[in-house]
């Protein structure tokens, strides 16, 4: 299982870094949607408004959305799926390997907005990098989560407008445990707290995911 994960994940970035969809389109996109926030706040209140950490998260999960879409469109490919299912591989290093290649981009792109909110939205830089391990958990969460459901909707007549409907409701309680312990950090308060709901998330649906991804494939 892990050596049919680390095939998928590798495969699956090697395809992202030739085509350079994360860097030409993704990134640019999260980089314009956080300067807009910027723009909306204004001069006056950028810096001192406590919107900082939920404007972040907020552009993240746009980001997010666009992300499991491409990664999902890569096994809708021709001959994508009739190749995993003639090599037999396992369902769950598949989804394994899909959720870390979901990561490790989402990893890239976080820290990049995470700059875009220090010089955009003026947050503290140092708070900002306590707070980078609470974000980097929290954006392997959606991963897992967002593999899971974007196994759902591959395939359909309209899995774009699918997507989000489905998996808002499962990212909101780790878009808001990561915007309070994001905004914890920036005040100096503790994190702990909200860590516990976003580790037992991150768990729960990588658990999941390795049942039953093969039985959504298939659905």
């Amino acid at each position: 299982m892990i050596r049919i994960a680390w095939l998928v994940a590798t495969k699956d970035l090697r395809i992202e870094a030739r085509s350079r969809v994360l860097l030409w389109q993704v990134l640019p996109f999260g980089v314009i949607a956080l300067l807009l926030s910027g723009l909306a706040l204004g001069p006056t209140r950028a810096g001192t408004s406590t919107l900082g950490p939920g404007l972040f998260y907020l552009v993240t999960l746009f980001v997010a959305l666009l992300m499991i879409n491409r990664s999902q469109a890569l096994e809708n490919a021709s001959g994508t799926r009739a190749s995993v299912a003639t090599l037999g591989l396992d369902p769950a290093g598949v989804f394994l390997g899909k959720a870390l290649a979901l990561t490790i981009e989402l990893w890239v792109t976080g820290v990049v907005l995470l700059a875009g909110s220090v010089l955009v939205l003026h947050t503290d830089l140092l708070h900002s990098l306590q707070a980078l391990p609470s974000i980097l958990v929290t954006l392997a969460a959606l991963s897992a989560a967002g593999t899971l459901y974007g196994a759902l909707t591959q395939g359909g007549d309209g899995p774009a407008t699918l997507l989000p409907v489905l998996t808002l409701p499962a990212f909101a309680p780790l878009l808001i445990a990561g915007e309070r312990s994001f905004s914890a950090a920036l005040q100096g308060g503790a994190l702990w707290q909200w860590w516990v709901i976003v580790v037992v998330a991150f768990a729960a649906y990588t658990a999941v995911g390795v049942l039953l991804y093969g039985v959504l494939e298939e659905s």
